[in-house]
This record gives C-alpha cells, sequence and structure tokens, in this order.
C-alpha cells in the first residue's frame, strides 16, 4: 500500500469561501430548460409546468446561484422576447445551436422557478448583436422599483417587486468565431465599459462579470485579458474563466491529472488581473467567476447526426454526455482547484444543470436521475462552506503524457462555522490503496464522523434511467483520531470526504 500524509492547521486559511463558488447554469440550449427543468403535462410538473422531481434534485445539490439564459445563446437574444403574455412571445431561430426558440419560459417563470429551488440568478447580456442601451434597460426592467418605462412593463407583467438579480455577466465568449457578434479585445473592452457604467448608473448595487478568453488554449489568450481589462477594469468585478475537458483517448491518469491545467489558468489570469492592476496604479482587486466549468465531450457526434436530421426543431437533445465514474474523479478534483483557489475564484458554475452536459438528466414523460458527477458537487456543495484550508500533502507522484510530478492524492480542507472540519481528496492511483496519515494536532480534540466513498472497479460505468444507483456513495468504518492524528485507507482511484467533528 503507498503512503501519502497530508498536514493541516486551523492558521493555513486561503480564503472564506464565497458560496457562489457552488453556482450552476442552465442555459437555453438542447433540453436543458424544455425537457429539462420545465415539462407541462409530466405528472410531477407544478402549477407552471416545472418539474418537482428535478427541483428536488437541484435542492439536493444546494446550488446557490444559477448562470442564465446563456451562454452562446444570450449572444442573439432578445431579453424582451422572454417577458409578457407566453402567447404573444416570438418564436426565433436561435443560432448559436441551430434550434428554434419559443420563449415560453422566459425571466418571469425562470425568476420563479429559481426561487422555488433556492437560488439566485446571474443574468447574462446580449454584447454580442446589442449593446449597452438594451444592457441598462434590463436592469432597469428587473431591478428598478418603478416610474419608468421598463420598470413599468415589469409591473404590467405581473410582478410589483423588482426581481433584485445582484450579479449580471457582460455577454459570453466574446472572442470565439462561434460567437455571434465576434469582437476584437479592444472592441469588447469598450463596450462592456460602457455596458458596465451605465448598468450601475441605473443599480449600483449590482456586480458585473466580464468575459475572459473562452479558454486558455485560445490563440489570443492573455493578451484578450490585457487588452479587455486596460478598457473596463475600474467598472467591472470579476473575470471569467471557461474550462473543459476530455479523455476521447482513454488515458485515465493523464485524464485525471488535467486540474494541473485548471490550476495554471487560474493563476494565469491572477497574474494578468494584478499586472493591470499595477499598470493602472488602482486599489481595486479583481476576483474571478469560473462559470463554465465540466467534463465534455462523449456527445459531439451524436450532436453532429441530430443537426443533419432535425435542424432548427424546438429543445434538440444536444450535448447529453452521459458520464462515467472516470468523469466523476475529475470533477472531484476540480472542485478541490476551485477551492483550493478561493482566495481568488469567487463563483463557479458547473455547466450545466440539467440534461445538457449535466449532473441530472430526466426523460421525457418519465424519470429523473442522478449521474455519476453529481456525488461530488452534492458533497462540495454541502460540506464544502465556510473557510478553505491550505493542505500540505506529501504524495508520491507520477509522470503522464502531459504533466511531470502529478500528485497521486489531490486534497484540500474546509473548516465550517461550527468548528467542523472536511477533507476532501481524490486518490488517482489507478491500482494501489494508499495509507493517509492526516495530521490534525492544531484543531484540539477531534473525532471523525464519517468517510464517505465514491469508488467503482470500472472507469467505465455510468448510472441510467434503469439502473440509477450503479456508481453511487457509499461510507467506509471511521477511525480514531489519536494525538492528533488519523490513519486512513483511501481506495484506488476514489472521492473521499473525510469529516470530523
Amino acid at each position: 500500500m503507498k503512503q501519502a500524509k497530508i498536514i493541516l492547521d486551523r492558521d493555513y486559511r486561503i480564503s472564506r469561501i464565497d458560496e457562489r463558488i457552488f453556482g450552476s447554469f442552465i442555459e437555453h440550449l438542447g433540453r436543458a430548460v424544455y425537457g429539462g427543468i420545465y415539462e407541462p403535462g409530466h405528472p410531477l410538473a407544478d402549477e407552471l409546468g416545472f418539474r418537482t422531481d428535478v427541483m428536488e434534485a437541484v435542492k439536493k445539490l444546494g446550488v446557490p446561484l444559477v448562470r442564465y439564459p446563456g451562454g452562446n445563446f444570450v449572444s442573439g437574444f432578445h431579453w424582451e422576447d422572454s417577458v409578457g403574455p407566453v402567447a404573444q412571445r416570438p418564436k426565433r431561430l436561435d443560432l448559436a445551436w441551430f434550434t428554434t426558440e419559443t420563449n415560453e419560459v422566459g425571466l418571469h417563470e425562470f425568476a420563479s422557478w429559481a426561487g422555488k429551488v433556492g437560488s439566485e440568478i446571474m443574468y447574462a447580456v446580449n454584447l454580442g448583436t446589442r449593446g449597452p442601451e438594451q444592457a441598462r434597460d434590463i436592469v432597469e426592467y428587473a431591478n428598478h422599483r418603478g416610474n419608468s418605462k421598463y420598470s413599468d412593463m415589469r409591473i404590467a407583467n405581473g410582478r410589483k417587486d423588482p426581481l433584485g438579480i445582484k450579479l449580471w455577466c457582460l455577454g459570453n465568449e466574446m472572442d470565439g468565431p462561434w460567437q455571434m457578434g465576434q469582437k476584437t479585445a479592444y472592441e469588447y473592452g469598450r463596450v462592456a465599459n460602457e455596458a458596465a457604467k451605465m448598468m450601475k448608473w441605473v443599480d449600483p448595487s449590482i456586480e458585473l462579470v466580464a468575459c475572459g478568453s473562452s479558454s486558455s488554449e485560445m490563440p489570443g489568450f492573455g493578451d484578450w485579458e490585457l487588452t479587455m481589462l486596460n478598457e473596463c477594469y475600474e467598472n467591472i468585478d470579476y473575470v471569467s474563466l471557461h474550462r473543459y475537458y476530455a479523455n476521447p483517448t482513454g488515458d485515465t491518469a493523464g485524464f485525471l491529472a488535467r486540474t494541473m491545467d485548471m490550476d495554471d489558468f487560474i493563476k494565469s489570469v491572477v497574474s494578468i488581473c494584478d499586472a493591470v492592476k499595477g499598470k493602472k496604479h488602482s486599489h481595486k482587486q479583481l476576483h474571478l467567476s469560473f462559470d463554465e466549468w465540466n467534463v465534455w465531450y462523449h456527445s459531439r457526434e451524436q450532436d453532429e447526426e441530430i443537426w443533419k436530421r432535425e435542424k432548427w426543431d424546438r429543445a434538440l437533445p444536444l450535448l447529453e454526455d452521459i458520464y462515467n465514474f472516470e468523469d466523476a474523479l475529475l470533477v472531484g478534483s476540480m472542485l478541490i482547484t476551485l477551492l483550493r483557489n478561493a482566495d481568488r475564484v469567487k463563483i463557479a458554475c458547473l455547466a450545466q444543470l440539467v440534461n445538457v452536459i449535466a449532473p441530472i438528466m430526466t426523460r421525457s414523460g418519465g424519470g429523473c436521475w442522478a449521474q455519476t458527477i453529481y456525488y461530488p458537487f452534492m458533497h462540495a456543495s454541502r460540506y464544502g462552506r465556510g473557510t478553505a484550508l491550505r493542505a500540505i500533502v506529501e504524495s508520491p507522484l507520477y509522470d503522464c503524457v502531459d504533466y511531470e510530478g502529478v500528485p497521486t492524492i489531490d486534497a484540500v480542507a474546509t473548516q465550517g462555522d461550527d468548528g467542523s472540519l472536511t477533507v476532501f481528496c481524490v486518490n488517482r492511483d489507478l491500482a494501489e490503496r494508499c495509507a493517509l496519515e492526516l495530521d490534525l494536532r492544531s484543531f484540539g480534540p477531534l473525532r471523525m464522523r464519517e468517510h464517505i466513498v465514491l469508488h467503482h472497479d470500472d472507469v467505465y460505468a455510468v448510472n441510467t434511467e434503469e439502473k440509477p444507483d450503479e456508481v453511487v456513495p457509499s461510507t467506509l468504518p471511521v477511525v480514531p483520531v489519536t494525538d492528533g492524528k488519523a490513519q486512513i485507507a483511501l481506495p484506488p482511484l476514489s472521492w473521499n470526504v473525510l469529516r470530523f467533528a
């Protein structure tokens, strides 16, 4: 059995964890909305047509924030289409996903759904085909108390009190050639700055997220951030990051090492933000919004075939990745990476929430079940609140195609406000158990409450409607904490949640 050690101390604080780091994302894409959260006529639909079984699954995840309505979709979206009497809302071609958007679910309906599941809305404005004026207008519609054109429109549409949306995205992936209204970094920086000014003049309490590069693999990454931030630094609050990982070759060891890239991406964007801060002699520190992250690759060929057959239909079954156990392990390590960078990553959104590259799947007219990736997210959201603590990890290392010196044990810890301690760790070793020594002496008397583990002998095992419990968490026996130390055996290829009181 391999040996590893983690040293923790109550004073090894990274930061207070912003609960919005456990956010998610629903785009008007595929069956995320229609056939996902919303299905009138389903036996479990409520009075508005929202599926209550999906609501319960979302509530168990404890998602405090949902980004909406896109994504690529938002760069051609007219927010006015989504308000007013449903029968009078226009149907529009969505050029982002080659489908037809009916606008049956709009801002008011989505706000009602978000309230029922206990989530705030992170609303994205269209800075692709539209601009600062329309961005200002939707803030007035959503947040102004009344006695103005757009706030009175909201009241006439049945909502007297403001929606109170506090977090707004200034467009989406504006450097991407796939984006409607793609812009250069300078063009985007200028329009984002003007939109930010006007939006905050309407409601000074809001926070704004500017688009960083679509990924760290974009040819303009770095230059985009520097140029864009030079134009809008003082009027924004966060810079966005997006990253998806794939394993098309079946290299499990290399796949599980991809969080090395994620950590480097975060630190690179932090460095750029701080460089612009220095250049501008600013006292303002920007934080990061990692508002799209996940595994995504299983459904790409399937999507191409769907578009060939059904282009422009409503709610095509797009991006419906079926996640395996291996994917859950990487998602666990991605959550660890986000918590390890909680001093600068304040917002993060697992993309997405239902059916579309999602932890929750549904069948139209049928059931709702949790995919493998549901469980690490649920554990982190449930037990990862409070303060992030830096874990000093002494672990065996391994090399793979893209990285050298990958730690076999990936870990972070959090301390709750009640003094409880949780250690999240992934054992990346493909075959061997790990004897982990936890040094917890600085915390005083502790007892182990629970050892939750997610493990399966088959890395390609999946959950389905017929077999929803193929990959689910179990518990291992707790061990004593003696003289501030605990000796714990971690199964190979496992996600572990070690809880102490």
